[in-house]
């Protein structure tokens, strides 16, 4: 399994306007996280994960944080623990990636007209942010948004990263309610939910395969036809 801090994966931003440098210390809790991670693994990532896909594409879909030994360890969102299994196979079904995927940055896995971010750049304790720190990071989750001109749709895995979203779009969330399979219009986006494809929610049943490829076929066919 690759691992990396000597070398970034490709398309890292390190610190310039609008992107978290690899030591951004606005959320001390996820400093002080992220600063024993780096000890206990010191060939892991370890910093805050950029963006996967191309600043071009008219999908973004926006998860919830990095994973310790999924995102963390390998600098590559959803890329070394098992929702990287369901969604990567997702996007290749519908023709928004292109290789196989590997669960390791250097598997040749590429995204076609798609790009992966999440709402929390940087690994919680327990997979778990809070709400400050959802706040803070909103600035960047801002700016990915802005820097994607041709951006016509949005998939939010979770109701965390459907509030991120609906608050960065200054959208009333009690207009907006969060449930899985459900779509609303924000302005030139559309904005489609699921239930995140975390090992908990496929092993519970709350989610299953036929479930998200729904989501993601009434995407696709979104963004073929310009209807739904």
């Amino acid at each position: 399994m690759a691992r990396s801090t000597a070398t970034k994966p490709d398309g890292y931003d390190w610190p310039d306007s609008g992107k978290p440098g690899r030591d951004c210390p606005r959320c001390p809790r996820l400093v002080a996280y992220r600063n024993d991670c780096r000890v206990k693994q010191p060939d892991w990532f370890n910093a805050p994960v950029p963006s996967f896909g191309p600043a071009d594409a008219r999908l973004m879909i926006v998860g919830l944080a990095p994973g310790v030994q999924g995102a963390n360890r390998t600098g590559r969102p959803f890329t070394g623990d098992y929702a990287g299994d369901l969604l990567y196979d997702t996007l290749s079904r519908f023709g928004f990636a292109n290789g196989k995927f590997d669960a390791r940055i250097d598997d040749g896995l590429a995204l076609i007209d798609c790009r992966i971010t999440n709402a929390v750049r940087c690994v919680p304790p327990e997979n778990k942010p809070t709400p400050a720190e959802i706040n803070t990071c909103r600035d960047f989750f801002k700016d990915t948004i802005a820097e994607m001109t041709n951006l016509r749709a949005i998939v939010a895995l979770g109701a965390v990263a459907h509030g991120t979203v609906l608050s960065a779009f200054a959208a009333k969330k009690s207009g907006h309610p969060f449930k899985h399979g459900g779509h609303y219009r924000l302005g030139q986006i559309e904005l489609f939910s699921s239930y995140h494809c975390s090992r908990y929610n496929t092993n519970t049943g709350v989610l299953t395969p036929e479930m998200f490829r729904a989501v993601f076929k009434q995407v696709r066919g979104y963004l073929d036809s310009g209807t739904l």
